[in-house]
């Protein structure tokens, strides 16, 4: 009896020791892998400031902006650079004194950059990305953007920072710059949401809205995205105004997301 008993403990205090075993290399596995997913960002966001061009180029950029030619920035000829490694490459995003500073892909479909990074290899942060039915040629109304909610601060993580109406004060605008342009977005709404089930009616399907086909929803969309804000914002949209909208999973409610609308700022 006193020898099973012995037996016994002895195979549970093994079996303890192997759990403990597991969760202590799972751990080291989940901190490697943040650490590891951070790093990979971090050295994304500086994609821009390590590309280096042409002297003659910066040179002509800055002629231009004496002349009636469209004016070529330091930034809009390195990303250029950048989409000779990867044409998906359609813009660069950032939200100043914030980790919000990425490119942004535009693939066939909303799925392939969930997964993968700029240069198309697979990776668990993904990219920041464009919806796949935004069209250049129209163009489309609203820059519909995507990114993951990661915890190691990194991708969209920041954006569910602008809960707080004083962080949304200091960080009022949001940059966009293509090939084209340099952009710059004032915010004039944020709000929580999440994805709703088809059967659901009289629900702000923001995530749809990428191009609207009349006035009439164009300024349904803003009055939805106005009403569903966390706080009053006096900066506002009319009709013809181009929008951009940052989308990010959020934890406050099943399938929840966190959005952040903008209107371009005409120069």
């Amino acid at each position: 009896m006193k020898q099973e008993t012995k037996i016994r403990k002895r195979i549970i205090y093994i079996l303890i020791n192997c759990i403990l075993v597991i969760l202590t290399v799972i751990s080291i596995m989940y901190i490697i892998d943040f650490f590891l997913l951070k790093k990979e960002a971090n050295k994304e966001s500086n994609l821009l400031n390590n590309i280096e061009i042409n002297k003659n180029e910066i040179i002509q950029a800055e002629f231009n902006e004496n002349s009636t030619e469209k004016i070529e920035t330091e930034r809009m000829i390195k990303l250029k650079t950048l989409q000779k490694e990867n044409p998906d490459i359609i813009g660069w995003l950032e939200i100043e004194n914030t980790n919000i500073n990425y490119p942004v892909l535009q693939g066939t479909d909303n799925e392939y950059y969930m997964t993968h990074n700029y240069k198309k290899e697979k990776s668990k942060k993904g990219s920041i990305f464009l919806n796949k039915d935004y069209d250049w040629n129209i163009p489309s109304t609203n820059l519909l953007i995507y990114g993951h909610n990661l915890r190691n601060g990194t991708m969209f993580q920041e954006l569910l920072k602008y809960e707080d109406e004083e962080f949304y004060k200091t960080h009022p605008i949001i940059k966009f710059t293509t090939v084209e342009d340099e952009e710059e977005y004032a915010i004039i709404a944020v709000f929580k949401s999440r994805v709703y089930y088809k059967s659901e009616t009289n629900v702000f399907r923001y995530y749809y809205f990428v191009n609207a086909k009349t006035e009439e929803e164009y300024n349904q969309f803003i009055e939805n995205a106005k009403k569903a804000s966390l706080y009053n914002i006096e900066e506002t949209a009319k009709y013809g105004d181009k929008l951009i909208t940052l989308s990010t999973c959020s934890y406050h409610t099943e399938d929840g997301r966190f959005a952040v609308v903008g209107r371009k700022i005409e120069k």
